[in-house]
């Protein structure tokens, strides 16, 4: 009986953790199928927040098919860590540390005056850094850190890179964003979070603030050459989640964490939209659109309010200083 139910036990726990690993698999979601065929020798690339997750497996992706990659980051140890060892797995030697910490603007702008020097043109660039539901604090202009990494500093950068991304057409920007703005909503009255905080609602509102940007900016570019979309990565098991704390409590990790890990894309699978977006030669002219999964995708119908996206786009220029060169947050 007890040999038995010894046997019963371990065949269970064996169907068990083989069906985790088929449903890990399935939810991994779509693989850009074209990407073994595709190569980028050559095109110079940007992707920021480049030394971990999906952005290192961007960049390690772009690096394997011959871009000459800039890993715009924050954390200048980290990334040459990251550098080195893309640099070995890829043979590509032209994989490059620079910073650029999107909580500064002052920062932003040092990274495109360092860059326009060593570089005269521009292929690629991947809005990839963010930051998710962290308590609230403020960047240097005193922006509310996620509006203020996830958008306004994107913001800056893309429009400081425009007149190179021109120069270079037919050439592509991705951003990435996430399907947390089908939540979002832009709050007109209190954008800053200055009158009440919530992390949710914070990130939610940067997410929805990208695919705006990403409209507005499609418009804009009409007849330029330069492509622009976003992306939708998937839910993914990096350090973005860093302040979630159902995944970082010790109650997490033994009773929550292997529950949901199924669930969970790799940072390998959460790049591949981005590829996509940024190489895929049917998207050549495509511009304006949100891809989840390597396919197009409906938006939120708060996405789609034109009125509302040249009303932030006037508001980050203010507090961007993007005309000016001197940022204004009021």
């Amino acid at each position: 009986m007890f040999r038995s139910k010894l046997v019963l036990g371990v065949s269970l726990t064996g169907t068990i953790i083989g069906g985790s690993v088929l449903l890990k698999d399935y939810m991994q979601g779509a693989r850009f199928k074209r990407g073994g065929d595709i190569r980028a020798d050559g095109k110079v690339v940007i992707v920021t927040g480049a030394n971990t997750g999906i952005g290192k497996e961007t960049v390690m992706y772009l690096a394997n098919r011959g871009a000459n990659v800039y890993m715009a980051c924050r954390d200048m140890k980290k990334c040459e860590e990251a550098r080195k060892e893309i640099v070995l797995e890829t043979k590509n030697a032209n994989v490059y540390c620079r910073q650029c910490d999107l909580s500064s603007l002052q920062s932003v702008r040092k990274f495109v005056e360092q860059f326009k020097q060593e570089q005269t043109k521009l292929d690629i660039l991947i809005n990839n850094a963010g930051v998710m539901r962290c308590p609230r604090s403020v960047t240097a202009e005193g922006i509310e850190l996620q509006l203020g990494v996830n958008h306004m500093g994107h913001f800056l950068l893309t429009n400081l890179l425009l007149d190179m991304l021109k120069m270079s057409a037919p050439s592509r920007i991705v951003v990435v964003s996430s399907l947390a703005h089908t939540r979002g909503k832009i709050n007109v009255q209190d954008l800053n979070s200055e009158k009440s905080y919530d992390r949710a609602a914070a990130y939610e509102q940067s997410k929805l603030a990208n695919v705006l940007f990403t409209r507005e900016l499609a418009k804009r570019l009409q007849g330029t050459g330069v492509t622009v979309n976003a992306v939708h990565p998937g839910v993914v098991d990096t350090e973005i989640m860093r302040h979630m704390g159902i995944f970082n409590s010790w109650f997490s990790g033994i009773l929550v964490k292997p529950f949901i890990w199924p669930f969970l894309k790799s940072p390998i699978a959460g790049a591949q939209t981005s590829v996509y977006a940024a190489l895929d030669p049917e998207l050549e002219k495509v511009s304006g659109q949100y891809f989840s999964d390597c396919a197009a995708k409906d938006v939120a119908e708060q996405a789609k309010d034109d009125k509302l996206a040249q009303w932030l786009w006037a508001v980050s220029d203010k507090w961007t200083g993007t005309l000016t060169g001197t940022a204004a947050v009021s």
